[in-house]
């Protein structure tokens, strides 16, 4: 193939040169010929389009016209308002269970923390395509960060955000765990987004494994951990089956709706080295240096971050 494309070059620069110098013998009356003159003629060139490039940009805002950019911008904030009207009535919704003694109000904690991070993920491809999205969906969490530091401050008293999320109800709990949590989502949102199984697997980790750990461990948790009393074998294995299930969940989640393109093989044994760790590090008795919605998350998005870039 090669010869044959170096033998077509060869022959059109003959035709073209062919075509541009031509040479006329003069005669003169005397039967002499002259000396040849060169006649040029115009040179006939083979003309190709050359194709053009464009300079990605990293900013929608460069890219899309104004009229679609305020449509994204409306189409964000009416998501924003959507989710947080959601996350308001879970919580609301719990707090009346607890409240009317149909669950227990220790049980309703945990529910609001397993399902307010889980159902905040999966809203997020309710936003739009551009840059400035991920932003918008961490107004929600935002949101939740100032009551509770209001509260948390004593600043203002809402006996309904005490009950669902404290153990004792004390205003200085809101400082702590809860306020850990809604910084992790926020963390997440902005900095991983729906393109990377790093932000979704910590979340599913901290959401669905340490929040299901904790209740089967008070349930069924008779037996303890030989280096931590406060933790059992059940609690254990719970964390680490409920928080690699709920992960691949949610990495099949996004993955169906074309954020994220996985090899499955691979993914499953990834997911199951960051839920093996994250489930050594929730057990180790250090949850009075380091809280539970710190290490777990932190944890798992690094080991998940090393493990899907390498």
């Amino acid at each position: 193939m090669a010869l044959l494309a170096l033998s077509r070059s060869d022959c059109l620069l003959r035709r073209c040169r062919h075509d541009r110098i031509t040479t006329t013998t003069v005669v003169s009356s005397s039967g002499v010929p002259r000396q040849p003159r060169i006649l040029i003629l115009p040179f006939r060139t083979l003309h190709r389009t050359l194709p053009s490039f464009r300079i990605p940009s990293f900013s929608s805002s460069r890219v899309l016209p104004p009229r679609a950019l305020s449509g994204d911008i409306l189409h964000d904030a009416g998501a924003t308002a959507a989710v947080l009207a959601g996350a308001y009535s879970l919580v609301l919704g719990f707090d009346q269970l607890s409240q009317r003694n149909l669950i227990q109000q220790k049980l309703s904690r945990k529910l609001v923390h397993i399902l307010s991070g889980l159902l905040f993920m999966m809203s997020w491809p309710m936003f739009s395509t551009s840059m400035e999205a991920r932003y918008f969906a961490s107004i929600v969490p935002t949101v939740n960060c100032l009551r509770l530091v209001i509260n948390g401050l004593s600043l203002a008293k809402d006996e309904g955000l005490l009950k669902s999320l404290t153990r004792e109800g004390k205003p200085a709990e809101l400082l702590r765990g809860p306020l850990y949590y809604v910084l992790i989502l926020i963390f997440s949102a902005v900095v991983f987004w729906r393109e990377s199984p790093a932000g979704i697997i910590s979340l599913g980790m901290m959401c669905g494994g340490d929040g299901i750990a904790d209740i089967m461990g008070r349930r069924f948790g008779s037996k303890r951990l030989p280096y931590n009393e406060k933790k059992s074998w059940v609690g254990s294995i719970s964390m680490f089956i409920f928080g690699f299930g709920v992960s691949i969940g949610m990495l099949y989640y996004f993955s169906a709706l074309g954020y994220l393109e996985l090899d499955w093989g691979k993914t499953v044994q990834k997911v199951g080295l960051v839920s093996l760790v994250a489930t050594v590090v929730e057990s180790l008795p250090i949850a009075n240096v380091v809280d539970d919605n710190i290490s777990v998350p932190l944890v798992s998005m690094v080991v998940a971050f090393l493990t899907f870039n390498t």
